[in-house]
């Protein structure tokens, strides 16, 4: 049976709402707090139907990271009896400074969702935003293991799978996996801004690495102040590469080219497949579609009627092109099937 009846979340952003509507959806009630009235007006209305005031088994602090301690504080001197989590991207200070207040540290476990979307606010939250993606979990030195297993609960209850480690580790990791590609891709966009109107004849590969260009900047920067340590030595690290890359263009060294792009496959194949999974090979189908209302909807309810999986899609449209070019991921077996039966219906399909 469930040890989680009654959460109280303090922070209405897209994680906290997010965690809310998951919750929810599973017959937990839940409390919603946050300094923004507006925010915190537009996060009750989702979830009417499930708030309830009341002693909670468990507090989730979804607030920005500066404002973690000081929230968690205070929600331990009114509900010293919860179990307390927060969300927060950087790790070890805030571990550090629990430390100090033993009793709270007993009863508090630091958690990372590997979740979110480029697009902040509860506006944007999503009850499934959690489903087939990793959770990292902090303890203290001192946390219980009720408290470790009920973190674990919430965590399965929202679709996602924990996993524990140091907060150091956690920070030394985030650092390469999540802050450096945000630095990437915000310092990308920002050195092809100036192009203007062309950048509408960009394709997939360029619109993939800006994507989470549009983070909030606000949270953003306080994310890679408070791990700035590690921050700066990932960076250093891509710059490293980088410099090599430019180093090896100067002197027209194709030998090192070409083995920087081999670490660069190496690498590329040791980042998780589907659901955090094992990465596996797919087999590529490129389908030309027309661009008409339903045409990939039609081209959905092909590969459903043979009971063919997509594992991955991608679209590259040019402007005032009146048809557009889907690339749809499926393993060997199924792409073999797909391409035979589109091409039977009269489809332009190609096999990659």
């Amino acid at each position: 049976m469930s040890e989680i009846k009654h959460v109280r979340i303090v922070g209405a952003g897209l994680i906290g709402t997010s965690i809310a509507l998951g919750l929810a959806s599973r017959g937990v009630s839940i409390e919603l707090q946050d300094e923004d009235a507006s925010t915190l007006d537009l996060a009750k209305d989702l979830l009417s139907p499930h708030l309830k005031e009341g002693r909670p088994d468990l507090v989730v602090i979804a607030t920005p990271p500066q404002a973690v301690f000081e929230t968690l504080k205070n929600e331990f001197i009114l509900n010293p009896q919860a179990v307390f989590i927060d969300v927060s991207s950087v790790k070890n200070n805030l571990i550090l400074e629990v430390e100090r207040l033993t009793e709270l540290a007993t009863r508090f476990i630091g958690s990372h969702p590997m979740a979110g979307r480029e697009v902040a606010g509860a506006t944007s939250a999503q009850s499934d935003l959690f489903q087939g993606r990793a959770w990292i979990l902090t303890p203290t030195s001192l946390t219980n293991e009720s408290v470790v297993e009920m973190a674990q609960e919430m965590v399965s209850i929202l679709g996602a799978t924990s996993y524990l480690m140091s907060a150091s580790a956690h920070d030394y990791l985030l650092a390469r996996i999540s802050h450096l590609p945000q630095v990437t891709s915000t310092a990308l966009a920002g050195a092809i801004a100036g192009i203007g109107e062309e950048l509408n004849l960009s394709g997939q590969g360029l619109r993939d690495m800006t994507r989470i260009a549009n983070s909030d900047a606000d949270l953003w920067s306080e994310i890679l102040l408070e791990n700035r340590v590690e921050v700066l030595k990932a960076i250093d690290e891509y710059l490293h590469i980088y410099t090599k890359i430019k180093e090896a263009i100067e002197k027209e060294n194709s030998s090192s080219l070409k083995q920087i792009f081999m670490d660069g496959n190496r690498g590329r194949s040791l980042v998780s497949g589907k659901h955090g999974s094992k990465p596996r090979k797919y087999s590529h189908l490129l389908i030309v579609i027309k661009d008409e209302p339903g045409a990939l909807s039609k081209l959905f309810e092909q590969c459903a009627s043979i009971n063919a999986n997509i594992e991955d899609l991608s679209i590259e449209h040019s402007p005032g092109q009146l048809t557009g070019l889907i690339t749809l991921a499926f393993s060997l077996e199924d792409a073999l099937r797909v391409q035979d039966h589109l091409l039977s219906h009269d489809w332009k399909v190609h096999l990659r």
